[in-house]
Parts: structure tokens; sequence; C-alpha cells
């Protein structure tokens, strides 16, 4: 019978679009994701006490570079060596102190195991659809890009910098 829920539940993550989510941001407001079509859109899930921290600062430069054309959204999410314990307010606070962050964050979440958040429910069935690597979530800071009209184009793994030609030809692309 948990079978059959998780498949139909899955079957419904993965029916809905891109733009469909609507999803808690971190100071308790609704960031309703079909707000930014036409836009690309950049999903991370973050962590404040990761080797991957600094990517805040390329994440926010980033973000003031293209704010016409891509916008970022944070994902805090402890899943990975409880590398973000802390609360919405302890982590905004944190990202505003230490890195100045302007792109939207959203509540902190969980990007895997059973208790998934649904927008990562439909990112890692879509990278998977369309064989992407890494499929799953494997660690802090991984990146997802959503394209103009809603539809993933692109996964870069943790350490990939965004500014490295491969994420920047993909926010480029025409």
């Amino acid at each position: 019978m948990l079978k059959i829920l998780m498949s139909v539940l899955m079957f419904f993550s993965t029916a809905a679009g891109f733009y469909d989510f609507k999803v808690e941001s971190i100071d308790g407001s609704t960031i309703d994701l079909a707000k930014y079509k036409g836009k690309k859109i950049l999903v991370v899930n973050t962590a404040s006490m990761c080797g991957n921290t600094p990517q805040y600062a390329e994440l926010e430069a980033l973000y003031k570079k293209y704010e016409k054309n891509l916008v970022i959204i944070g994902f805090p999410a402890n899943n990975f060596g409880s590398q973000e314990p802390g609360s919405n307010a302890e982590i905004k606070a944190f990202c505003t102190k230490e890195y100045a962050v302007t792109f939207p964050m959203a509540a902190k979440v969980s990007v895997k195991g059973n208790d998934m958040h649904p927008l990562y429910q439909w990112l890692t069935a879509q990278a998977k659809e369309k064989h992407f690597t890494p499929e799953e979530v494997t660690w802090n800071f991984q990146k997802y890009l959503i394209d103009e009209k809603g539809n993933l184009v692109a996964v870069f793994k943790p350490k990939t910098s965004v500014n490295s030609p491969e994420v920047i030809a993909a926010i480029e692309k025409k």
C-alpha cells in the first residue's frame, strides 16, 4: 500500500509543472515560481556550515550580473552532515551578514529522503527523465537550471562554480 501511495505522490509531483509550485520564503511569505516566467531560474540547495558555503558570494555576484534574465533561489537544507542546523531567522541573518545575499531564499527544506520537498521531488524526477547527472541531490550547493519556459535544462554538481564556462554558457543560451 505504501508503495502505491508513493507512486501516486511521485506521479502528481512530476505531473505538475515548475510554475505550479509555491514555496515558503525564509521570512515566511510565499515565493510563487510562476512570478518568474520568462526568466531562467537557478535552484540551489544551500548550507551555512559547508565547505561550499563561500559559493554564496559567487551566487550573489551572478545574480547581480544577470538579474534581468536570471533568478537564483536558495533552498537551505540540513540533509548533508547537519551543515544547516539553524532556524530560518538564523540562516537569513547569516546570509545577509556574511554574504550580503539579496536573491530569494526559501524556508529550510529537505532535499532528499522521505520528507523531500515536492519541488525537489519534481527536480530529481525531471533529472532522471532527462538523464542528467547527478539525478539525485548529492550534496549542498547542487544547482538546477530552469529555462524561461519552466523546463529543467541542466544540473550542476555541488562543487561546480557558477562562474564555470558550462554554467555561464547554459545561462546565456537563447
